[in-house]
């Protein structure tokens, strides 16, 4: 099997497991508010159909991405929002079908692309694989709103190393698009897979070093959860402050999550 096809079969289990969640709940439970301000299930759920949509097209018609980009550009940071507030706005029914449809398609549009094709994308342009990582973290991500939203405790599967690792690679952006200087020295990672595989990125002799459960470094490199909160041992000044503003995601900063107790931000 070729990278491609591990990476869009994980995106493919990711999807249908947060689609189990929400496969049978009733139409007032889509309603429900997930720890995004403003963003219901159904909002969740609508996003992730118009952003595999979206990929899809950039995908297989890079010409007619180019317009929705343009088209978008005027509203840029609306854009996301409006786009889930109108795909909220359908059934439950219409929402999933789209949703089903929309990551089927993308899923084999990943496998045709040729390798070292470039998928356009709203930040610079990707191979298949990793669009097929970045749609894995999005799933992953916006799966734990639902699931919290839910109070599900998911089980995490290792799975997951897509989402460290693009963690790992927007360090550096992160740092941009809060208006900061990325530090020149790199960061060291070890972080424990749920299988309890160890799992490394940087030099040995890092003076940032960033340990522990994978998971939760998941949950703070999305915003979904914040690095006080979770199991996480930092060392080094630049890694503590980069705990603060981490950021797998693309657009302009995030305003992440409070540690619990503390209000939440709007």
């Amino acid at each position: 099997m070729s990278l491609v096809d591990t990476l869009v079969a994980d995106l493919s289990d990711e999807s249908r497991e947060l689609d189990d969640l929400v496969a049978d709940l009733d139409d007032a439970t889509w309603s429900r508010p997930t720890p995004a301000p403003g963003w219901t299930i159904a909002h969740q759920i609508a996003h992730l159909s118009w952003t595999d949509g979206m990929a899809l097209l950039a995908a297989t018609d890079p010409d007619g991405f180019a317009v929705a980009l343009t088209e978008a550009a005027p509203n840029a940071e609306r854009y996301v929002d409006e786009a889930a507030e109108r795909g909220a706005a359908a059934a439950p029914a219409r929402i999933l079908h789209d949703w089903r449809t929309a990551r089927s398609a993308l899923a084999d549009a990943l496998r045709a692309v040729p390798d070292g094709v470039k998928i356009p994308w709203f930040g610079p342009p990707m191979s298949a694989a990793s669009m097929a990582t970045a749609r894995l973290m999005e799933t992953w991500a916006h799966g734990l709103d639902v699931a919290d939203a839910l109070g599900v405790a998911r089980t995490p599967t290792d799975r997951i190393k897509g989402v460290v690792h693009i963690g790992v690679r927007t360090r550096d952006f992160a740092y941009t698009v809060n208006g900061l200087t990325p530090p020149e020295a790199g960061f060291r990672y070890e972080l424990t897979a749920p299988s309890g595989q160890l799992w490394t990125w940087g030099p040995e002799d890092a003076p940032d070093i960033v340990r522990g459960p994978a998971v939760d470094f998941c949950g703070v490199v999305t915003q979904r959860r914040a690095a006080a909160d979770s199991d996480l041992t930092v060392d080094g000044d630049e890694a503590r402050r980069w705990v603060r503003i981490a950021q797998a995601f693309a657009g302009p900063p995030g305003a992440g999550r409070e540690p619990a107790g503390t209000a939440t931000k709007d």
